[in-house]
C-alpha cells in the first residue's frame, strides 16, 4: 500500500512538472511576466517578385499544351498570394485545338513558389484576372 501511494505521488509530481511547460505560451490566459512567455516567431521573409515574363517565355510548356500552339502570349504582374509565401500571375494566349481549330483567347492563373511554376488553372468568371493589365512576353 505504501509503495502504491509513493508511486502515485511520484507520477503526479512528474505530470505536474511537465504540464507547467505548456503554461509559458505567448497566448496563455495566465498572467505570466513577459520574460516567462515564449516569443511568437517572426514570419519568414517574402521572396522577391518573380520575373513572370521570363519564366513563361522559358517554360511555355508548363502553362500550355504544346499542341495548342499558343500565340500572342501576355502576362500580368505577379501578386503575392494571400495565403502562403508564393506568387500568382495571369497568362493569356490565343490557342488552337489539337485538330487545328482556333479556340480563341484563354486565360490561366499560374502559381509560383521558389521561382518555379508549380500550378496553373483556367480562370473562373469571378477571377481577378479579368481586370489585370497584360504585357507581351
Amino acid at each position: 500500500m505504501r509503495r502504491t501511494a509513493i508511486s502515485f505521488i511520484t507520477m503526479a509530481g512528474i505530470a505536474l512538472t511537465l504540464s507547467a511547460c505548456g503554461l509559458a505560451d505567448s497566448r496563455s490566459p495566465l498572467p505570466l511576466p513577459d520574460f516567462m512567455r515564449s516569443k511568437p516567431s517572426d514570419p519568414p521573409p517574402l521572396e522577391q517578385p518573380p520575373d513572370v515574363r521570363r519564366m513563361v517565355r522559358e517554360r511555355l510548356d508548363q502553362v500550355f499544351v504544346a499542341q495548342s500552339n499558343p500565340q500572342n502570349v501576355r502576362v500580368s504582374e505577379p501578386r503575392h498570394e494571400l495565403r502562403g509565401l508564393g506568387w500568382s500571375a495571369c497568362v493569356k494566349a490565343e490557342l488552337t485545338s489539337a485538330t487545328g481549330k482556333p479556340l480563341g483567347e484563354e486565360t490561366y492563373r499560374i502559381s509560383i513558389n521558389g521561382g518555379v511554376i508549380i500550378d496553373r488553372q483556367r480562370i473562373l468568371s469571378e477571377d481577378t484576372c479579368t481586370s489585370e493589365t497584360y504585357q507581351p512576353i
